[in-house]
C-alpha cells in the first residue's frame, strides 16, 4: 500500500508539470527490425501491441500469444504466472530455447548460467510484445534454436503535455487487476526531461481449493517502475535513459498435480500434502542507455545493465516411508503413495525450501551505418558483454502424515548448498541489409566467447571456456507495392548450462530455412510462411524436482511446418461506419525426434522415453487463432479464442515406462472463447469488462512438472480505463 501511495503522489506530481514546445526526439531500438516496419524484416515476425491484447481483456502471455502464428506458450498454473515458451517446435521447457528480453536487454534471470525462466516479464504492464522467428535473429542471442521475444515496457511520453492511464478491474475468485502510469516531457536548463512513474499489481485468492484447508491458491504482484529521459539542446541528438522497476511476486503455488481421475471429477482440486507450498520472488532491473544520432545515416545506441532475480519455492518434492515411490510423479499412480500425498496414509511428505539467487550485469552497444548510391547498405555492428551467475540453498522439511488429511508439525534439516554457476560471455555480431533494388540480402553473422564456472553442492570446482558461432542469410523481395517475398536459413545454437557443459554437454544447434510472403495494404494483413529446422546436439529439459541434471546430448529431431495469418477489418473498408477487425491465424507443425542412439532415458526429462519418430512433448500439431470485433460508436465487443490439439506429455508418447509416471500420457487438445466489451462514457473513461473461457471448457493443460493440472475456468472482470 505504501508503494501505491508514493506512486499516485508522483503521478498527481508529474500531472501538474509545466508543457513546453515539443522537440525531435530519439526512440529507442526495437526488435522488430530496430525501427523498420515489418514487411522489411527477412523473416517471419510479429508484434502485439497492448491495445490488440487490452481489446481482448489479456492479461495472461499464452492468450496473447494465441493470434500468434508458430509461438506456443504453455501455462503451467492456469494462472500465467509460468509461461513455457515455444517457437517452431523447439522444446518450451522453462524457455530455456529462447532468448527473452525486456528493451532489447536479456531479462531471463541468468540467461547462460541457469536459463530455466522462473521470471517472465509480464505481459499486463506491456506497451507491447515482439516475437522473431527465423532469419531475422542474426543479431540475437544466447539461445536462438527457438527465437526471441522482447517485451516492450511502457515508454517515456512523447508529447510535453502530461499523460497518463489507469485501469482497475475486480472479478472472480477475488481477483484484482490494476495498472497506473503517468508522465510529462519539462524543458529543464540546457536540455528536455521526461519523466514516468508506473505501479502494476494483479492479486487474486485462486481458482483452486486445497483438501481440507483454507489455504488460498492465489498469487500477490506488485511492479513499480520508474523511467527518467534526458536529451539536451545539442547539434548532434543525443538521449540518455533510465530505468528503475521490481517485481514482489508471491503465489500459494505447487509443481504436484493430481491424477487424471481426479483431475476428471474436479478440476480444481489440490491434495491435502500442497498446502504448503509456497513461491515468492523478487526481481530488480535497471539500465542507462544512450542513443545518438552523430551523423546523417548513423545511429549508436548503447546500454549498461543490471538485473537481479531470486526465489524461495517451497514445495512438495519428495515421499519418505517404507514402500513409498519417492518420486511424485510415480507416487500419483501408486495407492500407498496417494494416499500420503493426500494426508490419509502412513508416510512422510517432503517439501524442498528452495533458494536461488540470480545476477546478470553487462554492457551492450549497436551500431547502424547507412550508405547510398546505386546498392544501398545499412550496416550493423554490435558488442555485448554479459556475466551472470546463479546459486543458492536447499532445506528439506519433513512433515508425518496423521492419516486423517493433516499432518504433524514440521521438522527441518540442515540447509545445505544448491552449487554455483558463473559464465562470463562476450558476444559480438555484424550484419548488412544489402538494397538491389527490389531486392534485399541481409548476411549476418555472431559469434560468442564463454567462460564457464561451476561448484557442485558438494564443493567441487571446475571451469572451461567454449565459443559458438552463428549466422545466416534473409532476403525479401518487393513483388508489388505492398507485397513482399521473405527467406532465408540460419544457424541457431542454445548453450549448456556450466554444470552440463562441464559434464561433456555440447551447445543444443539448429538449422532453420523458411519461406513466405506477405502482404500489408489499406489496412489488410496476410503473410503466409513454410518453415523447416533441423535440431541436432539435442539438450534435455529437466524435470525440476526429480534432481535431473543434463550432461550429455540426446539426439536429433526435425520441425517442419506452415503459418498463416490473416487480419482485415471489412467494415472499415467499406467505409460502413463501424469496424469488423478479425484476425485469423493457423500453425501446422509436425516436430519429431529423430536419429536418436536408442530410446532415451527416464533421466532425460520431458524427453524422457523418446524413440525415433516419437512427438516432441507440448508441441501441438495445430494452432489456431482468433480474434473478431464489432466496433460502432461508442461501444466494442470482441470474441476472441486458441486452439490447440492434443500432445504428449513426454517422448513416451503414450508407451508405458517401466515405473509409470504421471507426467506420461496424453494432453488433450483444448478449444477456449474469451469475450471482452468496452464502452466509452465520457473523456478518457472507459468501461471494460469480459468473460474469459467463456464455454467453461476444462482439460489437462499441462502434466509438467509433477502430474496433470487443467486451465482456468470461466472467469469474470468488470471495471473502467481512464487515459488523461
Amino acid at each position: 500500500m505504501t508503494s501505491c501511495r508514493y506512486a499516485l503522489l508522483l503521478a498527481a506530481a508529474l500531472l501538474k508539470a509545466e508543457s513546453t514546445p515539443e522537440a525531435t526526439r530519439l526512440e529507442a531500438l526495437t526488435v522488430t527490425g530496430f525501427g523498420q516496419s515489418l514487411a522489411e524484416l527477412p523473416g517471419s515476425a510479429s508484434f502485439m501491441g497492448a491495445e490488440d491484447f487490452r481489446e481482448r481483456g489479456s492479461v495472461n502471455l499464452a492468450t496473447v500469444a494465441q493470434q500468434v502464428p508458430g509461438v506456443y506458450v504453455r501455462d503451467e498454473d492456469g494462472q500465467g504466472n509460468f509461461p513455457n515458451i515455444s517457437i517452431r517446435g523447439v522444446d518450451g521447457s522453462r524457455s530455456t530455447k529462447v532468448t527473452l528480453m525486456e528493451d532489447g536487454i536479456l531479462t531471463a534471470p541468468s540467461p547462460y548460467a541457469s536459463p530455466n525462466a522462473y521470471y517472465t516479464p509480464r505481459a499486463a504492464r506491456m506497451s507491447g510484445i515482439e516475437f522473431l522467428k527465423g532469419s531475422s535473429q542474426v543479431r540475437f542471442g544466447p539461445h536462438t534454436t527457438g527465437g526471441v521475444v522482447n517485451f516492450l515496457s511502457t515508454p517515456l511520453p512523447s508529447a510535453d503535455a502530461a499523460t497518463g492511464y489507469l485501469r482497475l478491474t475486480g472479478g472472480s475468485d477475488a481477483t484484482v487487476f490494476g495498472h497506473l502510469w503517468a508522465g510529462a516531457n519539462v524543458t529543464a536548463g540546457e536540455g528536455r526531461l521526461g519523466t514516468l512513474v508506473e505501479l502494476h499489481g494483479q492479486s487474486t485468492e485462486g481458482y483452486r481449493r486445497v483438501d481440507g484447508s483454507a489455504s488460498e491458491t492465489g498469487f500477490d504482484l506488485v511492479e513499480p517502475m520508474v523511467k527518467l529521459g534526458w536529451q539536451p539542446h545539442i547539434a548532434r541528438a543525443h538521449r540518455f535513459e533510465l530505468k528503475v522497476g521490481m517485481s514482489d511476486f508471491g503465489a500459494d503455488e505447487t509443481y504436484t498435480g493430481l491424477t487424471d481421475a481426479d483431475l476428471a471429477a474436479d478440476p480444481d482440486r489440490r491434495y491435502a500434502g500442497t498446502a504448503f507450498d509456497r513461491h515468492d520472488a523478487e526481481q530488480w532491473r535497471t539500465y542507462l542507455r544512450w542513443i545518438a544520432e552523430p551523423g546523417e545515416g548513423t545511429r549508436v545506441e548503447s546500454a549498461l545493465y543490471f538485473n537481479a532475480f531470486r526465489r524461495n519455492w517451497s514445495k512438495l518434492d519428495a515421499l519418505s516411508g517404507a514402500g513409498l515411490p519417492t518420486n511424485l510423479g510415480q507416487a500419483l499412480l501408486d495407492p500407498a503413495g496417494l494416499a500420503v500425498i493426500q494426508g490419509l496414509g502412513a508416510g512422510t511428505i517432503v517439501n524442498n525450501d528452495a533458494f536461488r539467487d540470480h545476477e546478470a550485469l553487462g554492457w551492450q552497444t549497436e551500431g547502424r551505418f547507412r550508405t547510398g548510391g546505386t546498392v544501398k547498405h545499412e550496416v550493423s555492428l554490435g558488442l555485448r558483454v554479459h556475466r551472470d551467475t546463479a546459486g543458492g540453498s536447499n532445506r528439506r522439511i519433513n512433515r508425518v502424515s496423521n492419516g486423517d488429511g493433516t499432518f504433524a508439525d514440521p521438522t527441518y534439516a540442515a540447509v545445505t548448498g544448491a552449487g554455483y554457476s558463473e559464465v562470463d560471455a562476450v558476444a559480438v555480431h555484424a550484419e548488412d541489409a544489402i538494397r538491389l533494388g527490389r531486392l534485399t540480402l541481409r548476411p549476418g553473422v555472431r559469434h560468442e566467447w564463454l567462460a564457464y564456472a561451476n561448484t557442485s553442492a558438494a564443493g567441487v570446482a571446475r571451469n572451461g571456456d567454449t565459443t559458438l558461432t552463428t549466422g545466416g542469410l534473409g532476403l525479401t523481395y518487393d513483388l508489388t507495392a505492398g507485397t513482399t517475398l521473405f527467406g532465408g536459413a540460419y544457424v541457431g545454437t542454445s548453450p549448456a548450462n556450466p554444470s552440463g557443459y562441464l559434464s561433456g554437454a555440447r551447445a543444443e544447434r539448429s538449422v532453420g530455412t523458411e519461406l513466405g510472403l506477405r502482404r500489408l495494404d489499406r489496412g489488410t494483413r496476410w503473410e503466409l510462411a513454410l518453415f523447416h529446422t533441423d535440431f541436432s546436439e539435442l539438450l534435455a529439459p529437466e524435470i525440476v524436482g526429480a534432481g535431473l541434471t543434463p550432461s550429455s546430448n540426446a539426439g536429433q529431431a526435425e520441425s517442419l511446418g506452415i503459418e498463416a495469418l490473416l487480419g482485415y477489418d471489412h467494415g472499415r473498408a467499406r467505409s460502413w461506419g463501424y469496424g469488423t477487425p478479425l484476425t485469423l491465424s493457423a500453425t501446422f507443425t509436425r516436430a519429431r525426434f529423430k536419429d536418436l542412439p536408442a530410446q532415451l532415458s527416464d533421466s532425460a526429462g520431458l524427453f524422457a522415453g523418446a524413440v525415433n519418430g516419437a512427438e516432441i512433448p507440448y508441441v501441438p500439431e495445430w494452432k489456431l487463432g482468433l480474434s473478431a470485433g464489432l466496433e460502432w460508436e461508442a461501444t466494442a465487443v470482441t470474441l476472441s479464442g486458441g486452439y490447440s490439439s492434443s500432445t504428449w506429455g513426454t517422448g513416451y508418447n503414450g508407451r508405458m515406462r517401466a515405473t509409470p509416471s504421471a507426467v506420461d500420457g496424453r494432453v488433450p487438445s483444448l478449444l477456449t472463447l474469451d469475450l471482452a466489451f468496452r464502452h466509452d462514457i465520457v473523456g478518457g473513461l472507459r468501461l471494460i469488462g469480459g468473460v474469459r473461457n467463456l464455454t467453461d471448457e476444462r482439460e489437462i493443460a499441462s502434466r509438467a512438472p509433477l502430474g496433470p493440472r487443467a486451465n482456468a475456468p470461466r472467469t469474470f472482470h468488470l471495471g473502467a480505463e481512464y487515459r488523461f
